[in-house]
């Protein structure tokens, strides 16, 4: 267990990037290799030790004693804007990956204390969002250099998780979030806020916070289990120095969230699993106040993203084909975040894909070790303006399109 320590630290620690761009909304879609393989279907199942991310009760569920999960997913997200029809000389299309894809981790760790107490560490990102304009669409505007965000978030959540009886399972996490944020060539908002030095070109800033995990894992039959969790609201410090952006100055906290699945093991070598997902981004008003709420951006009722709350629904399969070799896939569907006429200022955070496809698979190298694989194919979605840039911005409407593609590769060990 120290080791793992000593591990957990060294990452978090490293500085490496967990942002996870947009998935669901900015969410990430599946916090471990095996659970992409099926879109990110993991509440009433016990993947791994990252399971404690989506269902801090799972990890009672694990066969091993103990084992060791650790992942590595390649992330290219496609992300862009048109404008047309606006007054001020902006019209055109803006590509925004001049950052082009990047690379996240993740580990866990479980260990069963007795038959009936398990305890476990989980690291991973659990969401974040980057753009990156070569050509600034704001440059018209008096905006300088390339124009972009980039949120960054490594969550770590230690687990606790106890065996009633063979029918039921709590579990409770305590997570600490660490974010970090920066922001480039957005100069000319500065004039929309309550303290303009404060809004572009601060370099990064950081905010930590903590929350707590709830999670019911319970077999209804010998063959149907379901599962439920519930993530508090993290409230984090706030971004100070850019606090002319965020609405409560410099306020991003981590919306509630909360999930329930089943899962059907229909033969025993055939699993079907759902689950839904609720993430509650219109309770942070840095996301879901409106570009023209009223206030002036930083204030506390200052304008925002327009991010409404959405509904995630999430399917998979999970198919032994034999002994040491299991395939995967799924398929998942989310509410659009992103209203129509707040798509000019979501030129930076253009979360709007909608739909992912998942195929996955794990082959067990020996009986200790095993490797997993996932691809996931997020499909090309845009959101049309329709009202969307302001008369003092030229008028107009902003198109906003993102789509992804990500390959994952997991190992697992058992001891």
């Amino acid at each position: 267990m120290s080791q793992v320590l000593r591990l957990s630290s060294a990452i978090a620690l490293s500085g490496l990037a967990f942002s996870a761009q947009a998935t669901n909304g900015y969410f990430t879609h599946a916090s471990s290799v095996r659970a992409q393989g099926m879109a990110g279907v993991s509440v009433a199942m016990a993947h791994d030790a990252l399971a404690a991310a989506s269902n801090p009760a799972a990890i009672s569920a694990l066969s091993a004693e103990q084992q060791l999960d650790a992942g590595i997913t390649y992330f290219k997200p496609e992300r862009s804007a048109d404008i047309h029809g606006n007054g001020f000389g902006i019209d055109g299309h803006y590509d925004g990956n001049d950052s082009e894809s990047f690379l996240m981790p993740e580990l866990g760790f479980a260990r069963k204390h007795s038959d009936h107490l398990s305890y476990g560490l989980a690291l991973y990102g659990n969401g974040g969002m980057n753009t990156d304009y070569g050509k600034n669409p704001f440059a018209n505007f008096g905006a300088q250099g390339s124009a972009g965000v980039n949120l960054e978030q490594l969550f770590i959540t230690s687990t606790v998780a106890y065996q009633f009886n063979d029918q039921h399972a709590l579990g409770l996490g305590l997570t600490w979030v660490r974010q970090q944020f920066e922001a480039k060539g957005i100069q000319p908002f500065a004039g929309m806020s309550q303290d303009g030095s404060a809004v572009s070109n601060q370099g990064v800033d950081t905010a930590t916070g903590w929350g707590v995990k709830l999670g019911w894992q319970g077999n209804l039959s010998d063959s149907v289990t379901l599962g439920a969790s519930w993530s508090s609201a993290i409230r984090t410090d706030g971004f100070d120095r850019y606090r002319g952006l965020f609405a409560e100055n410099g306020g991003f906290d981590i919306p509630e969230n909360y999930s329930a699945g089943v899962a059907w093991q229909v033969i025993p070598a055939l699993t079907l699993a759902a689950d839904w997902q609720f993430i509650g981004y219109g309770s942070v008003r840095s996301i879901a106040n409106e570009l023209d709420e009223g206030g002036p951006l930083g204030a506390d009722n200052g304008s925002g993203f327009g991010w409404e709350s959405i509904n995630v629904y999430k399917i998979g399969v999970e198919y032994d084909v034999q002994p040491g070799l299991t395939l995967r896939a799924g398929f998942s569907y989310c509410d659009q975040p992103v209203l129509v006429n707040q798509t000019f200022f979501n030129i930076l955070a253009p979360g709007v894909i909608q739909k992912h496809a998942s195929l996955g698979a794990t082959y067990a190298v020996n009986d200790s070790n095993d490797v997993s694989v996932a691809y996931t194919h997020g499909f090309e979605e845009t959101v049309h303006g329709s009202g969307s840039i302001p008369a003092n911005f030229g008028g107009g409407e902003a198109d906003i399109t993102m789509f992804q593609n990500q390959l994952a590769l997991g190992w697992q060990v058992k001891f």
